[in-house]
């Protein structure tokens, strides 16, 4: 009789952790940035029907990266969830915080007990009446959160995003600018050095990321006065993302 080759917990942690991480890694980013009259969801996604992004409840987005899937059970799993707590108790007890909990735990016992862990990164994004009050909660395929301050980029070249965003990102900014930011950290990896008499200006569009390769969706903050309606979720056509990306883009 063979005997079984040993694997201590903690090697068996260390690979399937690397396992998921080098799925996610295999995806493009997503951006997900508050401004001034909401919070905008961008995410490279050429696309058309299979979204990156989507509608959880009344001022809930949702964004992810990695396996298609995965994260469109647990997107679907989401909005079942914020459906019957807020059909059975009230539509304010519905929150990101509760909804990223629930995602952090759904996670973590995959990871911990399955064969295989979900190779995916979530996003859970609720918009308040004031851009402080925003809340971005982050969810990693082992089922750890973390709350966001202003901005999150996952998947892809996630650390490379984010230090362009951080050097872009300022609060209180209108739409327009905030998509330009998000485009611009985007693409910031995939953009190879260029001369000084070359460079463009910080808020222009880099070439080859424009509004037929971007999936963009905003939180509106002001959605009853603007929209008369308590869903706040709007997703962007590519007409509507190229009036608001700066007039030398390359479409």
């Amino acid at each position: 009789m063979s005997a079984q080759f040993y694997v201590s917990p903690e090697q068996m942690m260390k690979d399937r952790a690397d396992f998921a991480r080098k799925g996610i890694a295999r995806g493009k980013s997503v951006v997900v940035m508050s401004y001034a009259d909401g919070i905008a969801l961008v995410a490279e996604n050429v696309s058309p029907t299979l979204h990156k992004i989507g509608e959880i409840y009344d001022r809930i987005g949702f964004a992810a990266v990695g396996k298609y899937n995965e994260f469109e059970s647990l997107r679907q799993a989401g909005v079942r969830y914020a459906d019957v707590r807020g059909y059975s108790y009230d539509r304010a007890d519905v929150s990101a915080r509760g909804l990223a909990s629930v995602y952090a735990q759904s996670l973590g016992t995959v990871f911990t007990t399955e064969q295989k862990p979900f190779e995916v990164e979530l996003a859970v994004a609720e918009v308040s009446d004031a851009q402080i009050h925003d809340h971005i909660f982050r969810i990693n395929f082992d089922g750890s959160i973390s709350e966001e301050s202003g901005y999150l980029c996952m998947g892809g070249q996630a650390e490379n995003v984010a230090a362009k965003l951080a050097e872009l990102w300022v609060p209180e900014t209108d739409i327009a600018q905030a998509l330009a930011w998000a485009v611009t950290a985007l693409q910031s990896p995939h953009q190879a050095p260029v001369a000084d008499a070359e460079r463009t200006e910080s808020n222009a569009v880099p070439l080859g990321l424009g509004a037929a390769t971007l999936e963009v969706a905003v939180l509106e903050r002001n959605a009853k006065e603007i929209r008369g309606t308590h869903r706040t979720f709007r997703r962007l056509s590519a007409a509507d993302v190229a009036t608001f990306l700066p007039s030398n883009r390359q479409d």
